[in-house]
């Protein structure tokens, strides 16, 4: 029960603070945003490494790395420039199409088997989101120019290379719990740590610190995002692959576009009927995974 707990909690954390930092994508760059939000993160989590053995766990470490880097370093990237371009509520969206290729990714390469029930599941929630993608609703890029899905879906690009980095990413955590005894606490720290390296060596070393710039209520909001999102969000999400098999765990995670509609009346002009059926269909297709 323990990981299903932590998945709601995880989808709910990440709802909040992803519209907290899509409002800094109208003034800052994606990556600089990741870099930021990470190493203030990180420093949160620093105690982790207290009790950390390197060299006994030293294949595990590696392997979180580059789980950072692919997962949160290049993932999130991703992610907070899908929020600019596509909003919150469409970018958790296609998200959710992460249990196809984590439940594909679990079976292929660690051998986690699933019941027919939540291969049923994982289709009811894919026709979900095919047909919610197909909503004429207009999209805001960058609050200026009004475009329609239908003539601008190059823009999707982003969310689905975020949903392969954060499968990837996650396969590689699971992975690691099946082999060590790392905490979900040290693994959060060491994936952060990878993000980081790898971040700031493509900005060269360059880190643009623009909490300094902002006022003190938007410091105050950017603090809490980066508590929640990012420190509590990605240790209970190593709390849930530590504890449920890849393609139930992404599943139960993918439940952010349900929760993202009591936020998408800030971004969007309105929520519409088939949007409500479709996010609840979406939402009965988790259901039916964990019953």
């Amino acid at each position: 029960m323990i990981g299903i707990f932590s998945a709601f909690g995880a989808a709910i954390s990440w709802t909040y603070a992803c519209f907290i930092w899509r409002s800094q994508t109208e003034k800052y760059k994606s990556i600089d945003i990741n870099l930021v939000k990470n190493i203030i993160a990180f420093l949160i989590f620093l105690p982790a490494f207290i009790n950390l053995s390197v060299l006994n766990d030293l294949k595990s470490i590696i392997t979180l790395l580059f789980s950072g880097v692919i997962g949160i370093g290049l993932g999130d990237t991703f992610y907070i420039k899908s929020l600019q371009l596509i909003g919150t509520r469409r970018t958790l969206s296609i998200e959710a199409l992460s249990p196809i290729l984590a439940a594909l990714s679990g079976e292929i390469f660690i051998n986690e088997n699933l019941a027919f029930r939540s291969y049923l599941g994982i289709l009811i929630i894919s026709i979900s989101l095919f047909i919610l993608l197909r909503q004429r609703t207009n999209l805001i890029v960058n609050n200026l120019t009004n475009i329609t899905e239908r003539n601008n879906l190059s823009v999707y690009i982003f969310p689905f290379l975020s949903v392969l980095c954060a499968v990837l990413g996650g396969l590689l955590s699971r992975k690691v719990f099946l082999e060590s005894n790392l905490s979900p606490f040290q693994t959060t720290e060491i994936r952060l740590l990878g993000a980081i390296i790898f971040l700031i060596t493509i900005k060269k070393f360059r880190i643009n610190f623009f909490l300094k710039k902002l006022d003190f209520n938007d410091q105050k909001r950017f603090l809490l995002s980066i508590l929640l999102g990012t420190n509590l969000g990605i240790l209970l999400q190593q709390i849930v692959f530590k504890t449920l098999p890849l393609g139930i765990g992404w599943t139960l995670l993918s439940t952010s576009p349900v929760i993202s509609l009591f936020f998408a009346t800030k971004e969007e002009r309105q929520i519409t009927k088939g949007i409500i059926f479709f996010t609840t269909l979406l939402f009965l297709g988790l259901c039916l995974i964990i019953i």
